[in-house]
């Protein structure tokens, strides 16, 4: 029982970062990994477990393995150095094991794993238990019947995870043995916390917040798991500090609840605004929801949420009924030594505040579906999010499909995040390579682009982020021309938006298709930059790749400056994202080096990215007065 979890975080913004409380498992503190629903019973597996590869394939269940031939440090994947392991050669096949206590009580057991990289099949003290596949979402079982009432318990876990599978969602995951051009390691199996939650016999399995800032309301829904029982009502209390919002009791029919929660609307802008979640006065909204029958209660967890609203208003993105200007930079989430997994719950706290202290409001996750702390912390701190599906690299039904099925469950485990503000589903038209000459691949875009806006109405959508744009609330462009003064005259006032859409095409590619044209909707530069910069001591020196090369940071300062200048002045761009922020293997055109350490001082790669105006500078928290 050393590794029980206590009640973790607290969601009032000025208190967060000393009541943000957490578990520490081999040196390392990882806080609750679901964090906007909250349990103080629950155990982290993560830490050391046994190991072994089976590239043959010829175990299928845990009494065929012979010999547990490693020791790995979970949640990191084999392929990192912090596993214990580091070996990034093909292994389609491995196997993870470890045992562990619980507490003997009344209730449920549940099982969950954050993300196994790729197909994941689960086993409790040697009983299959669940399959899982997409290497990014979430899964989880009920083992209550699985437990032995006497000693530990044992997990065992199979991943099957085909190196030069281009049909299954990778995203910047290498098919071929060695990392090229913007390719990187793959993550293998087990890469976000494994962890088990005590739960009641009847529980909340799941909730759902949507603000609606036009009504002045929060949609709830909440589902109810485990034995069925008549009579069960849902408490919901919301808060923010002092001030107590909603305190409401609601009936529970067939397991679940959906409700519109209207809030006293304070009328007045500068009374609203005090309300109002934005990246410079991120207030949350905390929730207790419990649940109760015949004047018991029967569970409780604890949430958050926001009052604040996206949306498109002609050539605008709106933050809270307001035109907001985008700045984002281009975030691929890797550490030197422990790939996709941050090596602590700090690292991507750290993060966060790195960007905003950038100047930057938001942040492009390219390719990467990111660990929920990242979203929290981006909620509590104040940071926009795009949120980008790993794209696959072939056009078959297979891919079709696993790539459909695995967007779902993220919009499903991210939409309450009021930092989330843009979805995207497709990148450069990776794994629909011929969009120009099939209707099958611009189908495919189409069908993703109003599904995903079916599941989500309240955010806006990008079909195709790059170019060849089909249906799209955002025309976003990349362009990696690097001379400022090209820039200003291809994007200036004097450019005819027919020219652009007829005659332009930044990367080779045009930026509408056929039957498609642009109708209006904002325009931003969404890929630009890219200049790298490694120090002469990097052993790769010669082998880093960038769009376009500076000698030292004195220079990458420079250009910087010069094509920020310019990108911020083009009247018909709502908003930018640069790339990158950070150094990624042999890729070296961040703003930070890999290891977080800037290229230059923060203060001039803020004011650069502000394009000299400091005065817009609003990154620092602000919060109603906490008790």
């Amino acid at each position: 029982m050393s590794w029980l979890g206590r009640e973790l975080e607290n969601c009032d913004i000025e208190e967060s970062a000393t009541l943000d409380s957490k578990v520490t498992v081999q040196g390392r503190k990882t806080g609750y990994p679901r964090p906007q629903l909250r349990r103080s019973n629950w155990i982290c597996l993560n830490g050391q477990w046994r190991f072994a590869y089976d590239d043959a394939g010829r175990c299928v269940q845990p009494i065929d393995i012979s010999e547990w031939t490693h020791t790995i440090e979970v949640p990191f994947a084999p392929e990192s150095a912090k596993s214990g392991i580091g070996d990034t050669n093909f292994h389609p096949n491995c196997w993870y094991e470890r045992e562990f206590d619980i507490p003997h009580t009344e209730g449920r057991t549940l099982l969950h794993f954050g993300a196994v990289d790729y197909r994941a099949r689960v086993w409790v003290n040697g009983q299959f238990v669940m399959e899982h596949e997409g290497g990014h979402t979430p899964f989880s079982a009920d083992i209550t019947a699985l437990v032995n009432l006497n000693g530990p318990q044992r997990v065992t876990v199979w991943a099957q995870d085909d190196p030069q599978d281009l049909e299954q969602p990778r995203g910047k995951q290498d098919w071929q043995i060695e990392p090229h051009n913007i390719w990187y390691p793959r993550t293998t199996g087990i890469w976000q916390t494994v962890w088990v939650e005590l739960v009641p016999h009847t529980y909340i399995q799941r909730i759902r917040w949507t603000p609606q800032f036009e009504r002045w309301e929060i949609g709830f829904e909440a589902f109810v798991a485990g034995d069925r029982q008549s009579g069960i009502q849902v408490k919901v209390k919301l808060s923010i500090g002092c001030m107590l919002l909603v305190n409401d009791t609601y009936e529970v029919i067939n397991g679940e609840i959906h409700r519109r929660i209207a809030l006293s609307d304070p009328g007045i802008d500068d009374y609203r605004n005090e309300l109002l979640w934005s990246p410079e006065k991120p207030t949350l909204i905390n929730a207790q929801v419990q649940l109760w029958a015949d004047g018991k209660l029967l569970d409780e967890v604890k949430s958050y949420t926001a009052m604040r609203t996206v949306s498109i208003q002609r050539d605008r993105f709106m933050l809270n009924g307001r035109p907001y200007y985008l700045r984002l930079v281009l975030d691929q989430g890797y550490w030197p030594d422990t790939m996709m997994t941050a090596p602590s719950d700090e690292a991507l706290r750290h993060d966060v505040e790195l960007v905003k202290a950038m100047g930057f409001n938001g942040v492009r996750k390219h390719q990467k579906i990111e660990d929920p702390r990242f979203l929290y912390w981006a909620d509590v701190l104040g940071l926009l999010v795009w949120e980008e599906m790993p794209s696959a690299y072939r056009f078959t039904p297979k891919a079709v499909q696993r790539l459909t099925r695995e967007w779902t469950e993220v919009i499903d485990r991210d939409s309450s995040h009021p930092c989330i503000v843009v979805w995207v589903p497709f990148n450069e038209s990776w794994g629909v390579p011929n969009l120009v000459e099939a209707a099958a691949h611009r189908n495919y875009v189409q069908a993703l682009y109003f599904l995903t806006k079916t599941l989500d109405p309240t955010r806006p959508v990008i079909g195709n982020d790059g170019w060849e744009s089909i249906d799209t609330d955002i025309l976003a462009i990349h362009d990696y021309d690097n001379n400022p003064h090209t820039l200003a005259k291809r994007y200036g006032p004097e450019v005819q938006l027919a020219d652009l859409f007829d005659r332009g095409r930044p990367g080779g590619r045009i930026l509408t298709l056929d039957g498609h044209p642009h109708q209006g909707q904002p325009m931003m530069l969404t890929e630009f930059g890219g200049i790298a910069c490694a120090g002469r001591e990097n052993p790769d020196f010669y082998r880093v790749w960038g769009y376009v090369r500076a000698s030292d940071t004195q220079e990458l300062q420079r250009r910087y400056t010069a094509l920020l200048k310019v990108v911020n002045q083009v009247e018909m761009f709502s908003g930018f994202c640069y790339t990158q922020l950070t150094d990624t293997y042999q890729e070296a055109n961040g703003l930070l080096y890999a290891d977080r350490t800037p290229k230059f001082p923060l203060e001039a790669i803020a004011e650069a990215t502000l394009g000299g105006n400091r005065a817009e500078d609003s990154s620092q928290p602000q919060g109603i007065t906490q008790c």
